[in-house]
This record gives structure tokens, sequence and C-alpha cells, in this order.
């Protein structure tokens, strides 16, 4: 989620410790695609915004989140147990009490449910799923809100809430913890602890602002932490347990609930991502340089994802801002802004995994240095463009390369330009006016 900082992948990530070239015609040949199905919301405005940036500008409207704080009332024994094992492991102690609390899993669904207009605007999020299904990253026929409620739902075992204070998890009032009890505890007491030396709201400001790489940056290095942390909780409290067939059991189970869910594979990577690549990378910087390099990265956050997936790139390696003009002058007089983000490596290279060799995928999004994508509508049809930037010449040409065979190998209707930018669209005479809007090279 975006304020609530869930635990969802732990489980995962815990175990894990133990083609074609792009023709140059700039619309290519595309064959019979399925309609898009999904409902297509109607231009914000007729005309668009001068750039992307402003173009992200205008259609945020993600709210500030707000909420009283918590009594955090007597502290249990187990959970003051599992706290002093926190302070023991992260170097720190706890500034304040902290108000954690077992709950039954219907008033977990029922608290996120709560929580979930204000972190999934509804607007946002359809016009969203029409770019997303326009590029193909998911199904003509998805719907991005409930699958997001699905998973969430589905995974979401705790979360602490950096605004109130509050911490809950899934669990019942006996003395006694459970391993899973204990694991999502020391997660989520390492997020508390975090929040209260270097004030984790400041991931709320980056949502807000709908700075969507710098907020997926900054979430992989607040999980990896908690992540990494309540890893070294349990292996330094083993309490006679098992841990890696525990591990290996619970990883099992939660792999399974997610092969049978109906959410959309792309919406799965993207969630899991901060969990998985975040704890790669907190082990990485606490590994050589101390538990300081941690704190470090909580001070100064990662702005990009390519810094979370190479740490040598942090915090030196900033990304190259892009920009993609408005073209709904050429698309029509009823074309308007439809939706506009930020592209990261993590987002490009769990795109190009839905159709490529997992390794094509990876290498081919290394190099990255700045993207965003753009969407037009007319409450009809849906036109999306992608610009990227990269390290060098050769990467520019290697994503270029992994996209086309990443388009002959699907049924969207799209071509990449000989100037790099990506188009898609619901219709091919749309991308056909697409690319004459986009005839100028530099763009």
């Amino acid at each position: 989620m975006r304020r609530l900082v869930a635990f969802t992948a732990i489980l995962l990530a815990a175990a894990a410790c133990t083609g074609t070239e792009t023709s140059s015609d700039p619309v290519g040949s595309t064959s019979a695609p399925p309609a898009v199905t999904t409902s297509v919301p109607d231009p914000v405005t007729a005309g668009g915004a001068a750039t992307a940036e402003a173009a992200i500008r205008s259609l945020c409207d993600v709210p500030m989140p707000t909420g009283e704080p918590v009594d955090p009332g007597e502290t249990p024994a187990p959970i003051a147990e599992v706290q002093s094992q926190v302070e023991a492991v992260r170097g720190l102690e706890y500034l304040a009490p902290v108000a954690a609390t077992p709950i039954d899993d219907a008033t977990m669904d029922r608290k996120l449910e709560e929580a979930f207009d204000v972190y999934y605007p509804e607007a946002l999020y359809e016009r969203r799923t029409a770019a997303w299904a326009t590029i193909g990253v998911i199904p003509p026929d998805a719907d991005l809100l409930e699958a997001y409620r699905s998973y969430l739902t589905g995974q979401v075992v705790g979360f602490y809430d950096s605004i109130t204070g509050e911490l809950v998890y899934l669990g019942d009032q006996d003395d006694d913890l459970g391993l899973m009890e204990r694991m999502v505890l020391a997660h989520e007491l390492t997020h508390a602890i975090d929040d209260q030396h270097f004030d984790l709201t400041r991931l709320d400001d980056l949502s807000t602002s709908c700075r969507d790489e710098a907020f997926a940056a900054g979430l992989g290095v607040v999980e990896g932490s908690a992540q990494y942390f309540s890893t070294e909780v349990l292996l330094d409290n083993p309490d006679d347990i098992d841990l890696t067939e525990a591990l290996g059991a619970l990883a099992q189970e939660l792999v399974g609930s997610q092969a049978a869910s109906d959410v959309p594979p792309f919406v799965q990577a993207l969630q899991q991502w901060p969990y998985l690549a975040g704890q790669a990378f907190v082990t990485e910087i606490a590994i050589a340089d101390g538990d300081d390099a941690v704190d470090g990265a909580l001070i100064d956050l990662p702005v990009s994802t390519e810094q979370i997936l190479h740490p040598d790139r942090y915090p030196s390696d900033e990304p190259t801002e892009v920009d993609l003009p408005d073209i709904s002058e050429s698309l029509g007089g009823r074309w308007g802004d439809l939706d506009a983000m930020e592209v990261g490596e993590a987002w490009l290279s769990a795109m190009l995994d839905l159709r490529l060799d997992a390794d094509l995928a990876t290498s081919a999004a290394d190099g990255w240095d700045g993207g965003v994508y753009r969407a037009w509508t007319d409450g009809n049809d849906v036109v999306v463009a992608l610009n990227t930037a990269w390290d060098t010449p050769e990467e520019a040409e290697a994503f270029a390369d992994a996209l086309g065979s990443w388009l002959d190998a699907g049924d969207t209707v799209g071509t990449v330009l000989p100037n790099g930018v990506a188009l898609f669209a619901t219709d091919e005479a749309q991308l056909v006016a697409a690319a004459d809007g986009l005839r100028d090279p530099t763009t």
C-alpha cells in the first residue's frame, strides 16, 4: 500500500536467504489484437499539458492521509520481548511506546477496506487501468482497483501506520507467539523504530505528489530494512525452531495463494518488488558498510529503483529528466490527457518479463537513466507514448530491440519509433497519428 507500510512478501524473501530487431517503419505491422475491453474514462481536459511533468502534476489527485495518534496502552510481555530483540539487532532504541494489537482476518480486511479509497483514488486508477491495458502489461478486461484490493486483502498479514503509530497484525490474545506472529511483529516493529528515528511519513509526500519512481525507491529501502532486520531477529532468536524448514513451508503457502489469485502478474511483481529487491539492497550495503549505511539510506532515500537494484549507483547516479510533449492536437479535437507516470528500471524490467526470458528482461532494463509514459484519450480510444533515457547508445538500442521483441511476442498494438520512443494504441489509425505527432527526433 502507500502509507500503510504493509507486510506481504517477507516469507518469500526470508526463504530466499536459505530477440527480433525493431522495424524502422514508424508504425510497423500488427496482428489483429483483442479489443481493449477496459472502460475508458473521458480526458481530464480538452487538450493536454505542455510537458510530461506538467501532465503528472495536473493529473495527480492523491490526498494526504490523516489520522489521530493511537494510545499504545500497556505493552504485553510477548510484544515487549520482540521489541527488545528488534532494538538489539537494529542498534537503536524506541523513542516512544508502540501501539501493537493482534487482530483477526475480518478486522484486518475491514481496516484495509476503510483505508483503500484514500490510498487508491478511484479516478486515478480508472485512468491508469486504461493506460496499462493499452500498453499490454495487464489484460484487456483488468481492473487495477479490484486487482489491488484482491491482492491486499489476500496477502497483508500486518501493517504499521506511520501517522497514527498503530501496528496491527494477524494473531490472537494468547501469550505465546507463533513463528508467523513473531515474523510479522519483528518486521512491523522495525518499521516503527525506523519511523521514530527517520520519519517514514516522508513516503507520504512522495506518494501524494505522484512521484511514483522515487516512492518505489523509498519504499524499497524502508521495506528492505524491515526485511533485513526482522530476519536477523529470527536468526538470533530461533527458539529451537527449524527456521529453514518453517520458512520454506510458509513461503510455499504464500506462493500457492498468489498463484491461485486473479491478480495480474505485473501487479504482483510490482507489489512484491520493494520487499525482495529492497532486502537485497539493504543486505548488500549493511554487509559492506554496516548498519550505519542503512541509517544513511533511510535519511537520504534512494531516488530511483535503479539505485535499489544496483547499490553501487546509490547515491551518485541520479536519473535524467525525460519529457514527452503534448500530441493531443495531432490525435483530434476531443483528445486530452489520460495518465502520466515516471517509469523506472524495475517497472520496465517487470514489463519485459511478461513476455521475454527473465535474464533478457533484466539485462535490457539495465542501463536505464530515466523514463516516463504519457497517455491520451478521447473517451473511446487510448494512445500511450513511452520515452526513456539510457546510460549509453548501446543500452538504448538493446532496450529498443527487446521492446520490439516484446511487441512481436504479444498482441499489443504498438511500435518503437526510430528515435526510441515507444507507442501503444487501441487502434492502429491512432498509432499512425501519434507517430506523426512525434516526428521530431529530439522528443
